[in-house]
């Protein structure tokens, strides 16, 4: 366990990476033992600070959910992080490239909730219920800490490489889709990239909100009415360079684009 004087210290070198779009020693080969209690506690002194500035939280993320993503970073357990109110795009959007350390794309769905969702059981049939609508999402992944041989201590602490998030324009109510089948193909400046099925995050990706309710539990804490739950990636990370054009056609629901300038 690390002390609080430490877990400040780490917190203050993310906050100041992302302010100055720079990376960081992996805490991981500084601290080997620093637990995943240690990386929350980090993401949480973070949070709170950006918090204390005006920010203002509009839902959560869940990394790693998919097999996908976990064989693309050698890590095997999911992950959860923050999302504050500026950090949300329209499709469509032209989005500054300097605004961040590194960037990749990832495929989702974003849950909004009508109810709040609380562990320590909360199931399946919980989130279908406190859902009010799902509707397509782009996640910007943006790590501030090196990339070669990260852990899960690693991500978490780092808000699990959470960047931006880029919203569609369909809103579907959960008896108008089949959550498991919806469809994702990533191109990048007309190229298909990647391709995948909502079913590749925990064969339901509203399994993944009902895992975010129950480690929250671990911790506290409740998912709360009016949230954005990112629920995972159903698609590899893809590397994104100033200039390119990103597009996802999510068939039924629509597509997504944004450029990255």
């Amino acid at each position: 366990m690390l002390d609080p004087q430490t877990i400040a210290q780490i917190a203050a070198e993310l906050a100041r990476a992302g302010r100055e779009r720079s990376v960081i020693p992996r805490i991981t080969a500084r601290y080997p033992e620093a637990t995943v209690e240690d990386s929350y506690a980090i993401q949480g002194v973070w949070r709170d600070t950006r918090l204390a500035e005006g920010r203002r939280i509009v839902g959560r993320k869940i990394g790693l959910t998919s097999k996908a993503m976990q064989q693309a970073t050698g890590i095997s357990e999911p992950d959860y992080g923050v999302m504050f109110d500026d950090t949300v795009y329209p499709s469509g959007s032209d989005i500054s490239f300097d605004d961040f350390s590194n960037v990749r794309i990832e495929v989702e769905l974003a849950f909004a909730l009508k109810e709040p969702l609380e562990g320590p059981d909360c199931t399946l049939e919980d989130v279908l219920r406190a859902t009010d609508y799902v509707v397509p999402a782009l996640e910007v992944l943006n790590s501030h800490i090196e990339l070669e041989g990260r852990t899960i201590v690693d991500t978490i602490s780092d808000n699990a490489a959470y960047g931006a998030m880029v919203l569609g324009d369909t809103r579907k109510t959960l008896d108008e889709v089949d959550l498991p089948w919806v469809p994702g193909v990533l191109s990048r400046n007309g190229e298909i990239e990647e391709t995948g099925v909502a079913a590749g995050v925990l064969g339901n990706p509203a399994i993944g909100v009902a895992w975010l309710a129950n480690k929250f539990h671990q911790h506290g804490a409740r998912l709360e009415a009016g949230e954005l739950i990112l629920a995972g990636s159903f698609t590899r990370p893809m590397w994104v360079s100033r200039g390119d054009l990103v597009r996802c056609d999510y068939g039924p629901m629509g597509e997504i684009t944004c450029r990255f300038i």
